[in-house]
């Protein structure tokens, strides 16, 4: 999507031409539709899965059982075409279950690896917070840099590897709390709460008769060399300086607000301008402006700033509030 004239010099214009744009939206039309087939009345739920996922993101849902978080699971990796993947974490739960292991074949007198589900393109970790820390930790490299190192030999995982991880807020015993290296891994936390009336009237439909197997043998609308094309056309949506030191201000914020023990980490900013960057897209832009990087503040920031829901929701807006938007010549638009 080309920029339009009159706009700040710093920006970067996408090298992309009309035509990619208009693949890239049909493309992105198309998981839309599946996505809100199989997460009926959450378009807005969809709409920071597709950013989470566009921004080469990890997901955290903090959410109660039964609400639809592994059927979405299961249907973005249909929609993308690739391999899914599902550990039920417990405290049993041993590292190489999750990395894979090598074991010692008697007939090629040889050590063979076994892959984990970590060799996958969506991996849903089910209850993460019931893993042990030492298995949680068996997902701390292959979240940040796609590979894992097994018997100091380095594995490389799919290019679009995504981690989505669940925890239930309303159960505390048995459960070992994520340790902040492993939540700055993820890129958000979010919550698909209840349906309406209207949604689960038309669940309640669906599934009375076939639509459910319908949905469970969908197609494939992308390939994953498509996603790729995508997030690598994402990295490159302008960000214009003055929306940069927005983010560097808002993130300095967090780090000198009175409730906040650890603010925002610079790895943590990175994410945050990648989301807005994929929210940008979505909405049919090719640059970031302030709207899109507040829009995608409380998912971003309550990963990292624990508490509450309602606490970090006030806290999130009193730091928005507390730093001065860039004018309109330098939000990277013309409004």
């Amino acid at each position: 999507m080309t920029q339009t004239s009159g706009q700040p010099s710093d920006i970067l214009h996408l090298s992309h031409g009309p035509e990619a744009v208009c693949e890239f939206q049909a493309t992105l039309d198309s998981l839309r539709a599946a996505l809100n087939s199989a997460l009926v009345g959450k378009s807005e739920v969809v709409e920071l899965v597709l950013a989470c996922i566009l921004a080469r993101g990890h997901l955290l849902f903090d959410d109660l059982p039964g609400l639809g978080k592994t059927t979405l699971a299961k249907a973005l990796a249909r929609a993308v075409g690739g391999v899914f993947a599902r550990v039920q974490c417990t405290p049993d739960l041993l590292p190489t279950d999750i990395t894979g292991f090598n074991v010692f074949n008697q007939k090629t007198r040889e050590f063979e690896f076994h892959e984990g589900p970590v060799f996958s393109d969506v991996l849903l970790a089910d209850e993460i917070n019931r893993a042990t820390p030492r298995t949680q930790s068996a997902l701390f490299e292959a979240m940040a840099e796609r590979q894992v190192t097994i018997d100091n030999r380095c594995h490389t995982l799919s290019d679009s590897f995504f981690v989505i991880a669940t925890q239930n807020p309303v159960e505390s015993h048995g459960a070992y709390p994520l340790p902040e290296a492993q939540l700055d891994r993820f890129s958000m936390k979010l919550r698909i709460g209840y349906p309406d009336r209207s949604s689960e009237l038309t669940m309640l439909a669906d599934r009375s008769g076939h639509g459910a197997n319908r949905r469970e043998t969908a197609d494939a609308v992308i390939s994953p060399a498509q996603l790729q094309r995508l997030q690598d056309h994402i990295a490159r949506v302008a960000v214009s300086r003055a929306v940069q030191e927005y983010l560097v201000d808002l993130a300095r914020a967090t780090r000198d607000h009175r409730e906040i023990t650890l603010g925002v980490s610079p790895r943590g900013l990175l994410i945050w301008q990648r989301v807005a960057q994929a929210r940008a897209h979505l909405r049919g832009r090719g640059f970031v402006t302030p709207d899109d990087v507040q829009e995608v503040a409380l998912p971003v920031l309550e990963v990292r700033l624990g508490g509450e829901f309602d606490s970090a929701a006030r806290i999130v807006g009193e730091i928005i509030r507390s730093v001065p938007v860039p004018d309109r010549r330098q939000r990277g638009t013309t409004l």
